[in-house]
């Protein structure tokens, strides 16, 4: 970098692709634990950007962080998962840090793949682009900005992200559901009954009717169960009616108090977890690395074929259920 004469006014060179040099200025944000701010290829817009900056005069009108700002504000509420805007929120903290201060024209392709090349987390890197794509579509239905997202349409752009595979075997399920107590064995039985997420475990409510409703929390979609073609959950609403704790959720506490996501993930699977890994240590490097969640992947693998996996699991293609749920293999018949 070349200092100059402005307190942390500075100027980095890229070459493109094509051998051209480009000259960006950026405000320099070291030893503050933020980002680098751009300030653009024009100097004389770059000198002004750093008065407002350097005098904290605030700088969002007419750039990404104007868009960033109303989308967290206006549209991110309306998100229902509550993961879900808590994920977002943290990506949008990271895409602000880099690409807040800048004006629509200048992110191009080689912009993006030098945020990609140089983040760490390569993974939440693809996933923090694709939300900045979101948060750019919004803002050219608000007249922010008539620029196209750069990346659109390319189909090779992005880390290169590895499916992660996990098979949740008898031995593996029933290790832990062995050191469960009532409330992770119900929630257990839940999840591989009906390949339900976590959150939708916890908030599925009683049947009506002999049917058990739901609405994903993450698609929104709208599904019910007859209870009585699952003996898992025909037990279970036997018992839950017989109880004398009243609560409107399938998955409650002895006392009827609705079941938290800390209370069950955290807790309770990670408690039964280590006491299975001690009971059982021939399965400890299977176990380790298991979430509570992999048991949507085991009602995958329960479901008679793939196309009956995706159903159950409610997505919008096969090909989603065969890269990242099912593991177990196709049974081929030998023609000869």
């Amino acid at each position: 970098m070349k200092k100059s004469k402005y307190p942390r006014l500075r100027s980095k060179s890229y070459r493109t692709v094509g051998g051209r040099v480009l000259t960006y200025y950026v405000y320099d944000m070291r030893g503050t634990g933020k980002s680098d701010v751009r300030l653009g290829t024009d100097y004389a817009s770059a000198i002004e950007q750093w008065h407002k900056l350097h005098n904290h005069i605030p700088l969002t009108i007419g750039r990404v962080q104007q868009a960033i700002d109303q989308w967290r504000d206006e549209i991110l509420p309306n998100y229902e998962s509550v993961n879900t805007r808590a994920q977002y929120k943290s990506y949008l903290k990271n895409i602000e840090s880099a690409f807040g201060q800048m004006a629509w024209h200048e992110i191009e392709v080689y912009t993006l793949q030098i945020y990609l090349n140089k983040r760490s987390a390569k993974v939440s890197a693809n996933r923090e682009l694709a939300v900045l794509a979101v948060v750019w579509g919004q803002a050219r239905k608000w007249g922010m900005t008539k620029e196209t997202y750069p990346a659109r349409g390319l189909t090779d752009f992005g880390n290169k992200e590895k499916p992660r595979k996990v098979e949740v075997t008898d031995a593996m399920f029933d290790a832990i559901y062995s050191k469960a107590d009532r409330i992770l064995k119900d929630a257990m039985d839940i999840a591989t009954a009906t390949g339900m997420r976590i959150t939708d475990v916890r908030t599925v409510r009683m049947p009506v009717d002999g049917k058990l409703r739901f609405k994903a929390s993450k698609t929104a979609k709208w599904a019910y169960f007859d209870v009585a073609d699952s003996p898992v959950l025909s037990a279970m609403v036997e018992r839950r009616e017989a109880s004398k704790a009243h609560c409107v959720m399938l998955l409650a506490s002895d006392t009827g108090r609705q079941v938290s996501e800390w209370m069950l993930c955290e807790k309770r699977w990670n408690e039964a977890k280590q006491a299975a890994i001690k009971a059982f240590p021939r399965l400890k490097s299977d176990l380790s690395g298991l979430y509570l969640r992999d048991l949507r992947k085991r009602a995958a693998d329960l479901a008679d074929d793939m196309e009956s996996a995706s159903k159950l699991l409610q997505h919008s293609s096969v090909k989603l259920t065969s890269d990242h749920y099912r593991t177990k293999p196709t049974k081929l018949k030998a023609v000869r």
